[in-house]
């Protein structure tokens, strides 16, 4: 009950504020300001602005491009021009072009071009040519902008296997998202967290279907509007949506080897004041893989060699369901609401071969483990959202309250005991009979608004709250037949009851303006978090609660030639997971066991980045130092008994320092050569500092404490894509991606490296695509690694099996093929400043 009253309380405080706050203007700003051509883009039909449209300044007479820039979130733009007489032209994706001849602009003087209102398009297919696809990568200082659909090498792909495709973006082969070497990431969907990403988000995304998503957005330093969560930055998930006139969708199906099939559906019906939207999509897929790990122990009285060999099978099918409506009360209120069902059950098997030897590697036994899972998942989430848009443009007011309910349960039947390499079980042998069962239920509720008021023609004040409820109990049982006679006992030492109560009340405020040529940023977010965990069936209570200031700043300066410096910095955290304090995890491998450990503490990280972007007219670069300094580093170990048994749980490191840095391009090297890309070099500093064993059940654990954590590695991974223009209907697409060995704190990780490649054709007179894929050309995608402590050494492989063929077919009903400006040329100025 204090919760919620806290929660209202804060939530009404705002609402006051807000109302008092839109009583004034703000002050005008000085006659001091740059050469500029500044504006708004709406649509015409509903008055909403429309961000990212694409502004380009061209010269009155040979009409070539000097300058350009993309519009913010409430869709205004501010680009400085040299005086004289410029052609302004405005473009938006599935909108009609406009443009504005002879701006004449006086030195010193901002000339504002006022509400610039776009159309939509034709909906007649028939009559459409496809001149320009939508650029593929849309690079600002703030935030890279990833448009899907022009990947070819993911069309039927899932969103883990889209992230993987982004640059300065990795996914590990356990679907763990790492931004710039770090798996400290906040993944939210459409800006805000979603049921879409489940309890667990690794698992969740692999289920995503890739043919939902409309873009991808990294942003590496973000502003206070967000949640401070993610050292390493955020990565935003936008869905598809449409809001254009009449009946327009458009239908996905897809088949592949190994088995990945799937179809989906995006319709969009807008008539007058009511849009209504839907999406829908299943999907079947299984993805065989194998994992083999050589280990020598060397333990104080012995030494042996256990070579491990596990092959899996894991999928099955899932499917989802997504609809809502957008309300258009008049043309300054609008409501939307949506609802999202989802539900996926897996059916997974795995066989684990322990080869147990001597020292000299005679054999000694061969003892099988079998896992056979079966995983059921549920999803429900409501929305609603309320937008106020003011006669001041600009100035906005929004309400976000979003409910989600999700559950997930799994059941394993275990057999182990001594077999043959044909996996055969001896009669006469002992056999181990046991089962699991995991249920957990997620509830989380989220209330967010959000002020936007502008001062003067390029300032702005923000102010928000965003307050988030969320609970979780998780039911952990294991149970062995000792007889094989159906007597089943609970192994009361594996077993739990445990609760998780996460409440986070955050406010921010965020103040931003521009003087000539110099741009800047400052905000300031606190946050309260209040953590409670229990282990029900020992009565043992973990409670928490921290607050902290989070600041943010940026600063931007143009400089002549279509250049843009900025510097920013942030502080983030880090807040141990719900799996990274349960400490009952996995039971599927005997031998080696994943816990949590519910004394974590979180992370706090300083993040701080130089960035700078230089156009041409039809490429761009994007380059960036940055520096992370993170305290309390949550890292996984590797704890090892005297009877073999290894056990993963995360502790707290001291400090971790992470220098790189980045370079991304993007641009067309010919008419029929378009290139984007990136690379990223870093060096990490780990020091592991004392740690204190998290469990020490009896006299034969061999702890930690004595290891050397210390790691200091240098690392790089880079990333090219090449798409290749055969003609206005077929396409080519071959994409490299390349990450080099890292150093950790309990051994490294191998090189990997893999290949992509993709081709497309636009069939049925520019009405549908047909897309033929490869995924891992070569058959190379693993992730291979030595692990090394005092007490073990092993090497090993983790590999999905196989490459990966794909058929995709695509067909838009009223639609046109996204269409918008070469993937090259000018793509900065205008931008928000730190945030999305």
């Amino acid at each position: 009950m204090r919760n919620a009253h806290t929660l209202l309380l804060s939530f009404l405080l705002l609402i006051a504020g807000f109302d008092g706050f839109a009583q004034t203007n703000g002050p005008a700003p000085g006659e001091n300001r740059s050469t500029s051509i500044a504006g708004q883009v709406v649509d015409a039909s509903t008055d909403n602005p429309l961000e990212l449209a694409t502004v380009t300044i061209l010269h009155s007479e040979t009409q070539k491009p000097v300058a350009g820039g993309l519009t913010q979130a409430d869709g205004r733009f501010a680009i400085d021009v040299q005086p004289g007489t410029w052609n302004v032209r405005i473009e938006f994706i599935s909108f009609e072009a406009q443009t504005m001849t002879d701006i004449s602009v006086e030195r010193g003087e901002q000339v504002d071009l006022g509400k610039i209102s776009l159309k939509a398009g034709s909906v007649t297919l028939d009559e459409v040519e496809v001149t320009a696809q939508k650029s593929q990568v849309i690079m600002a200082l703030d935030k890279k902008v990833f448009n899907v659909g022009q990947d070819m090498t993911v069309m039927g792909g899932t969103a883990s296997d889209i992230l993987d495709n982004i640059p300065s973006v990795t996914v590990d082969i356990d679907g763990n998202v790492a931004l710039r070497g770090s798996q400290n990431v906040r993944i939210l969907i459409d800006g805000k967290p979603s049921g879409l990403a489940g309890i667990s988000s690794t698992e969740a995304l692999r289920q995503l279907q890739g043919n939902m998503i409309e873009r991808i957005e990294v942003v590496t330093n973000p502003s206070a509007r967000y949640d401070a969560e993610g050292l390493s930055g955020i990565i935003n998930i936008v869905l598809k949506k449409e809001k254009r006139k009449g009946l327009n969708g458009s239908f996905d199906v897809n088949t592949g080897v190994p088995h990945n099939h799937g179809a989906a559906v995006n319709m969009n019906f807008r008539r007058k004041k009511i849009n209504l939207f839907a999406t829908t999509g299943f999907r079947y897929r299984r993805r065989p893989g194998y994992n083999n790990d050589y280990q020598i122990f060397t333990l104080p009285d012995t030494s042996y060699i256990t070579d491990r060999k596990r092959d899996f099978n894991r999928g099955g099918y899932s499917g989802n369901l997504r609809f809502g409506a957008d309300w258009y009360l008049n043309d300054k209120n609008v409501i939307t609401t949506s609802f999202l069902y989802r539900y996926g059950k897996d059916d997974n098997h795995t066989i684990t071969r322990y080869r147990d030897m001597t020292i000299n590697e005679d054999l000694i036994q061969l003892i099988l483990r079998t896992d056979d899972e079966l995983e059921t998942e549920q999803t429900l989430e409501y929305a609603l959202n309320y937008k106020k848009t003011f006669d001041q443009e600009g100035r906005t007011w929004t309400i976000d309250v979003q409910y989600q309910q999700n559950t997930e349960t799994e059941g394993s039947d275990f057999q182990e005991g001594e077999g043959d390499d044909q996996d055969n079980f001896f009669e006469n042998a002992p056999m181990l009979f046991q089962r699991s069962n995991n249920s957990e239920s997620e509830n989380r509720l989220l209330i967010q608004s959000d002020y936007i008021h502008p001062i003067g023609k390029a300032g702005k004040f923000e102010i928000g709250t965003r307050n988030t409820l969320r609970n979780i109990q998780n039911n952990y049982l294991v149970e062995q037949d000792p007889d094989g006679l159906g007597n089943w006992e609970s192994l009361l030492a594996l077993s739990n009851d445990f609760s998780y109560q996460e409440n986070i009340f955050a406010a921010y405020a965020i103040y931003g303006n521009k003087l000539k040529r110099f741009s800047y940023q400052f905000g300031l977010r606190t946050e309260l978090s209040d953590i409670v965990t229990e282990l029900k069936d020992t009565e043992e209570v973990n409670a928490r609660t921290y607050a902290n200031l989070f600041p943010s700043g940026f600063l931007n300066y143009e400089f002549g030639g279509m250049n843009t410096v900025q510097l920013s910095y942030s502080r983030r955290l880090r807040r141990p997971g719900f799996w990274e304090l349960n400490p009952f995890l996995t039971f599927s491998d005997a031998r080696n066991i994943f816990a949590g450990n519910p004394n974590l503490d979180p992370e706090f990280t300083h993040s701080t980045e130089v960035s700078h972007m230089k156009y041409w007219d039809n490429f761009n670069i994007s380059s960036a130092l940055y520096w992370r300094h993170t305290q309390g580093v949550i890292s996984r170990l590797i704890e090892t008994d005297q009877n073999g048994i290894s056990s993963y749980r995360p502790y707290n490191l001291d400090t971790r320092d992470a220098f790189g840095v980045e370079f991304t391009y993007s641009g067309d090297l010919t008419k029929w050569w378009k290139l984007n890309g990136s690379f990223n070099f870093y060096r990490s500093i780990t020091r592991g500092g004392d740690i204190d064993p998290a469990f020490q059940n009896d006299s034969t654990t061999l702890s930690i404490e004595n290891e050397d954590l210390f790691a200091d590695t240098y690392s790089w991974t880079t990333r090219l894509n090449s798409r290749f223009v055969v003609s206005k209907q077929v396409q080519i697409q071959l994409t490299g991606n390349y990450r080099a060995p890292e150093e950790t704190t309990q051994g490294r990780q191998k090189a990997r490296y893999f290949v992509d490649l993709g081709a497309s054709a636009e069939i049925l007179k520019n009405k549908a695509t047909l897309t033929l894929s490869v995924r891992d050309v070569f058959n190379t995608r693993g992730y291979y690694y030595v692990r090394q402590t005092d007490l073990i050494q092993s090497e090993g492989v983790y590999r999905r099996a196989g490459s990966q063929f794909q058929l995709a077919f695509n067909y838009r009903l009223n639609q046109k093929k996204k269409r918008g400006r070469p993937s090259g040329g000018y793509q900065g100025g205008g931008g928000d400043m730190g945030g999305f």
